[in-house]
């Protein structure tokens, strides 16, 4: 019988290529000892468990707010809560886009046409004629600072595509900005003031609008300049 070399090693070949040989030392561990391990670990995980405390997700969670705080803008009580006024100073500067086009970014208005809103006492004083002038508009010629502006075809009424909150964020900011300085305006003040002009249509003129000049809504001030809430007393130490 003759033995074909060559069919010999074609079938080694194949063997080879299906099961590679190991090197010494390097045969998986045997079923009993990976057995044995997973016993050895349930066990010290048991004894461990009481040690340090128990387990609990809320505990042992890394990433527990109640173990950590809460990191967000606001989120969580106390000292750590973002202070009102400055909330208001941050989404009031993001609202003022559709106020910038008029009154220019730096609240210096146009001359002759849209008056400045840095160092106007429009601004600076009574909250109640600043809301009306911004949820109803203003038409015909206004004098701000001792100068005489004309709006052409008057300031719109943003009180229809502006929320409360939004639009006492906004006037928070310009009362706050370019050297202004003047008391928060709530959203509750703005709920106030279009409760009592929600039978209103028009746009305001400065004539209607003396008798509000130095009034303010009335209303809890949270923060800021000339907040009326207490702050919450700093922990014993």
């Amino acid at each position: 019988m003759n033995t074909d070399s060559t069919d010999l090693d074609r079938l080694h070949a194949a063997v080879r290529r299906e099961k590679a040989d190991l090197e010494p030392g390097r045969e998986p561990a045997p079923l009993w000892v990976m057995f044995l391990f997973m016993i050895i670990a349930i066990v010290a995980g048991g004894q461990l468990g009481p040690m340090t405390g128990g387990w609990s997700f809320s505990v042992s969670n890394p990433f527990s707010l109640a173990r950590h705080g809460d990191p967000r803008p606001g989120g969580g009580a106390g000292a750590g809560a973002t202070d009102p006024f400055q909330t208001a100073m941050k989404k009031g500067s993001s609202g003022y886009a559709v106020c910038g086009g008029c009154h220019q970014g730096s609240g210096t208005g146009i001359p002759g046409q849209y008056p400045p809103l840095a160092g106007s006492e429009w601004v600076n004083g009574g909250t109640e004629r600043l809301i009306r002038v911004v949820q109803h508009g203003l038409v015909g010629q206004v004098t701000v600072a001792g100068q005489n502006y004309n709006f052409p075809g008057g300031m719109q009424p943003f009180g229809a595509a502006m929320s409360a909150g939004d639009l006492a964020n906004v006037l928070t900011y310009i009362r706050n900005t370019w050297g202004n300085e003047g008391t928060m305006i709530t959203k509750e003040m703005v709920e106030k003031v279009r409760k009592d002009e929600s039978a209103r249509a028009k746009q305001w003129t400065q004539a209607e609008l003396e008798s509000f000049a130095s009034a303010n809504v009335p209303g809890e001030i949270p923060a800021g300049p000339g907040a009326t809430v207490a702050a919450e007393a700093a922990p014993a130490k």
